[in-house]
């Protein structure tokens, strides 16, 4: 078993000798760790279990505990093993941040530090967690119960075991649970998780090429729905928008108030401009640039027209008037499209032929070398 460590205040418990390793889901930097005084602030630590799963216990021992220490805790029944990921002050922050009630929340005890043979005990149960979830999942087929087995978790000294699953509706598995009794011959606990939570457990790699969120930071769900994506002007089609749960990703809420807050004096979309030529329809908008593409067909690209926000409310201003304006550009004005800065190759570095010119140079003065000299040793033959 390695030693785990913690460096820097970085929550991430990894080998020894190594810094911030990446196994870790819901990691939480410790920015307090230099401070002694804010460790000794509250009794509380947090631990943390399998993937997301975390747990604020008391330390009534007064143990001496850092981060990345494995521990027995109390659990109903027997004992759970865990990982400390967060001591002192932070930790009540966290459980703000968490909006857990320290009065409604049953807080549990740390027992002890885990002992070798704790650990052998919650290795063994780990290595059944892999088989038991597919057996599991064939005992639910064979039931013909509506639900997914996402991930079975094994208590530190195994006697209990947790089945998360994920159901569209209710479902009675009370049958499913003797079964499962009868077969594994443990504690059954299910829990219902929804798909976010699931990703979160099993983790993965966005689009954006960085960690899935719900496995990096995100504790909390909240709705998200296309309405932010239309905001944002994005495509609504489902396939660009699902993340790796196949619900809306969550990040498609992220810049969400600062587009309601860009675009509070923008005028409505649906509005057509009437000129004297044509009706110009909305087609897209550059929200941070403050600027309003109108088609002239309401259908497709045609006669693209880019004015600024405050043209657009000048025509439509007219247009209610009962007048028609010659043109959706203001010919008294300066154009509202700012022009695009000229690129100036200062380095060469488009050039996939930015070297050979160099090359070139050296291999003509290298022959000319050679023709000289060759040259000279020709003369001092004839003579």
């Amino acid at each position: 078993m390695e030693e785990m460590t913690l460096n820097n205040g970085c929550s991430n418990p990894g080998a020894k000798g190594f810094c911030c390793n990446s196994r870790q889901k819901l990691p939480v930097v410790d920015w307090l760790a230099d401070i002694p005084e804010a460790q000794l602030t509250t009794d509380l630590v947090e631990v943390q279990f399998k993937n997301t799963r975390k747990g604020y216990y008391v330390n009534c021992n007064k143990l001496k505990l850092q981060k990345g220490d494995l521990v027995a805790v109390e659990a109903i029944p027997g004992h759970d093993i865990g990982t400390v990921t967060l001591t002192g002050n932070l930790v009540l922050a966290q459980i703000k941040k968490n909006n857990i009630s320290l009065e409604r929340y049953e807080v549990k005890r740390v027992y002890r530090i885990a002992r070798p043979n704790d650990i052998e005990k919650w290795e063994e149960a780990k290595a059944k967690e892999q088989d038991t979830m597919i057996r599991s999942r064939q005992i639910a087929k064979s039931l013909n119960l509506e639900m997914k087995i996402g991930d079975v978790e094994y208590q530190g000294d195994g006697s209990k075991a947790i089945f998360y699953y994920i159901a569209d509706g209710r479902v009675d598995f009370r049958e499913l649970i003797k079964v499962l009794a009868d077969v594994f011959r443990v504690r059954i606990e299910m829990k219902q998780i929804g798909a976010r939570q699931e990703a979160g457990r099993i983790g993965g790699i966005g689009p954006c090429g960085r960690e899935l969120c719900c496995a990096t930071f995100m504790s909390n769900f909240v709705s998200v729905s296309t309405g932010a994506a239309r905001m944002q002007d994005l495509s609504v089609n489902p396939l660009k928008l699902a993340g790796q749960c196949a619900k809306i990703k969550c990040c498609v809420n992220y810049e969400m108030p600062i587009y309601c807050e860009a675009k509070k004096d923008f005028p409505r979309t649906d509005i057509p401009l009437e000129t004297v030529d044509a009706t110009y329809y909305h087609f897209k908008t550059d929200v941070f640039k403050r600027l309003m593409t109108y088609s002239s067909d309401k259908t497709m690209a045609a006669n693209l027209v880019t004015i600024s926000v405050d043209r657009a409310k000048e025509v439509i201003a007219a247009n209610r008037r009962g007048e028609k304006v010659e043109s959706l550009v203001d010919a008294a004005a300066e154009t509202t499209v700012a022009p695009e800065a000229d690129y100036t190759n200062v380095v060469g570095q488009d050039s996939l032929t930015r070297f050979d010119h160099a090359k070139n140079k050296r291999r003509s003065q290298n022959r000319n070398r050679r023709d000289r000299r060759r040259n000279n040793d020709n003369r001092q033959s004839n003579q």
